[in-house]
C-alpha cells in the first residue's frame, strides 16, 4: 500500500502507529521516560547536530508524542508537525520562529476569547502586537498589513459563532503580500476542513477538543504545509538565516520544507518547554481513531438542533453556518464539504438574564469552558470566555451578551432538544 493514498478513516487509525519494535505491541505504547540512552558519544553529537533523527530528551521529542504528531500531520496533509501542551501553546509555537520584537500579525476579529486576549494583550510582553480586522472584508485585511507584519491568522470555523472563514480568499491575500497564513482548525478538525488544501502555511489545533473528543487531556499541535519559502522576503531570519540559538544553523537551507518543524523542536520546544506529556498523547491517539465517526454525529445533531432552535419563537437568532439562512452557508461545500461543525451560538429573547437562567436550568448539557466533547456543552461566552472583551469587541467576535454558545455532542438529538426545551421554558417564563 506504499504508493496508494490511504483514506481518512484509515489514516486516523494507522498513521503514526507501528508495532513496537521491542515488544510487538500493536497500540502505541506510552513511553513514560524523560531521556534516552545514546549508543556512543558520536551518536549523541549527531543527534544534537540534526545529522541524525532520534530521541534525546522528552522535552524535545518522545515516541508516543511523535506518533501523535505524525498522525495529525497525515490527517492535515502537511509535511511535518509537533505536539505541545495546549492549543494556546500551539499558537505561540506557530508564531515563535516568525516573530521578533516590533513585529505584528493580522488576525480575524472572530476568535475564541482566550485567543483574542492572547493576541491583543499577552503577546505584547514579547514585543509583538496584533491587528484585528473583519476577515470578510478582504480590503481591510490587506490594508492592515505593513512591513512589520509576519503572519495572517484566523480560525477555519470561528469560535463561538461557528462562522466559516473563506480560506481561499484569505490565502490569496496572504500569498499576494508574501506572508504565511496560520489557521486554527480546532473547531473543524481535519475531517471537516483541511486548511493546507486552501492555501494555509501552518495549521494549529487544540487537541484538547474534538481530536481527543472526551474532555480528558489538554494538548496542541502545529502542522507545517512545507510549501512556504521562508527565504524569499528576508523577514524570517530564525528560519532562513544562521540561527544563533542553534550554533548558526540555517534551518531552511539545511532542511527545506522541514525547516519549521525542526526549528520548533530544536529551538521552540527546547527553550519554551511547552511539552505534551506522553500519557496525554496516548489519550489523543485513541480519540482520533474514531474522529470521523464522531464528527459525522456531531454535525448531524448540530443540524437537527440548530434547525429546531431557529424555528422556536423563544429564540431571536441562530448562527450555525449549516442553516440555509446563514450568510456562510454557501461556504460549506467549498471549505467544509463534510459539514459545518457542531459549534454555534443562539440569542434568547430576554437577553442576558434569560441566558443566565438557561445555563442554570439545563440538565443534560454540561456547563463547562470546553468544546468538542462527546457530551453536549453550553456556556455564556460574554461572562466567561470573552469576559475580558468590551461589548463592542464581544459583538464583533460573535459573543454578544444575549448569546449562548453550545457545542453539540453525540447524544440522541431528541434528548438534546428536550433539555433545551425545558431549560428555555424556565428561562423565558
Amino acid at each position: 500500500m506504499s504508493e496508494r493514498q490511504q483514506g481518512f478513516d484509515t489514516l486516523q487509525i494507522h498513521a503514526g502507529a507501528h508495532p513496537d519494535p521491542a515488544t510487538g505491541a500493536r497500540q502505541v505504547p506510552i513511553y513514560q521516560t524523560t531521556a534516552y540512552q545514546f549508543r556512543d558519544a558520536d551518536h549523541a553529537a549527531k543527534l544534537f547536530n540534526l545529522q541524525e533523527v532520534g530521541y534525546i530528551y522528552s522535552r524535545l521529542t518522545n515516541p508516543t508524542v511523535s506518533a501523535l504528531a505524525e498522525r495529525i500531520t497525515h490527517l492535515e496533509g502537511g509535511v511535518g508537525g509537533i505536539c505541545c501542551s495546549s492549543g494556546h501553546a500551539a499558537q505561540i509555537m506557530a508564531l515563535f520562529p516568525l516573530m521578533m520584537p516590533g513585529c505584528n500579525i493580522v488576525a480575524s476579529t472572530r476568535l475564541y476569547g482566550g485567543s483574542y486576549t492572547q493576541l491583543t494583550q499577552t503577546i505584547k510582553r514579547f514585543g509583538w502586537s496584533a491587528r484585528l480586522v473583519d476577515f470578510d472584508d478582504l480590503d481591510a485585511v490587506r490594508a492592515a498589513v505593513d512591513d512589520d507584519t509576519r503572519a495572517i491568522f484566523c480560525e477555519s470555523i470561528a469560535n463561538p459563532g461557528g462562522y466559516i472563514t473563506d480560506l481561499d480568499a484569505i490565502a490569496a491575500v496572504a500569498n499576494d503580500v508574501g506572508l504565511p497564513l496560520i489557521v486554527d482548525n480546532t473547531s473543524a478538525t481535519p475531517y471537516l476542513c483541511r486548511p493546507i488544501e486552501h492555501g494555509a502555511t501552518l495549521v494549529v489545533n487544540s487537541t484538547t477538543k474534538y481530536l481527543t473528543g472526551n474532555g480528558t487531556v489538554t494538548g496542541g499541535a502545529v502542522v507545517d504545509s512545507g510549501k512556504f519559502d521562508w527565504a524569499a522576503s528576508g523577514k524570517f531570519p530564525s528560519l532562513a538565516s544562521p540561527e544563533p540559538a542553534y550554533h548558526g544553523l540555517n534551518f531552511y537551507e539545511a532542511l527545506g520544507g522541514m525547516a519549521f518543524t525542526f526549528h520548533s523542536i530544536a529551538v521552540g520546544l527546547r527553550d519554551l518547554g511547552m511539552t505534551m506529556n506522553p500519557q496525554g498523547a496516548h489519550y489523543t491517539l485513541m480519540g482520533i481513531e474514531t474522529l470521523s465517526l464522531r464528527m459525522q454525529k456531531h454535525v448531524e445533531n448540530a443540524q437537527i438542533v440548530s434547525k429546531w432552535l431557529e424555528n422556536d419563537p423563544r429564540i431571536e437568532k441562530v448562527t450555525y453556518a449549516g442553516l440555509e439562512s446563514s450568510p456562510y452557508y454557501d461556504r460549506i461545500e467549498r471549505i467544509c464539504p463534510k459539514g459545518a461543525g457542531a459549534l454555534f451560538t443562539f440569542a434568547i429573547k430576554g437577553g442576558y438574564d434569560a441566558c443566565v437562567k438557561l445555563i442554570d436550568s439545563v440538565e443534560l448539557f454540561s456547563h463547562v469552558a470546553n468544546l468538542g466533547d462527546a457530551r453536549s456543552l453550553i456556556i455564556h461566552s460574554a461572562s466567561t470566555t470573552h469576559r475580558q472583551l468590551s461589548p463592542e469587541q464581544q459583538a464583533a467576535a460573535g459573543a454578544a451578551p444575549n448569546m449562548v454558545r453550545v457545542s453539540i455532542g453525540i447524544e440522541d438529538a431528541a434528548d438534546i432538544i428536550a433539555d433545551l426545551d425545558q431549560a428555555l421554558a424556565k428561562a423565558t417564563a
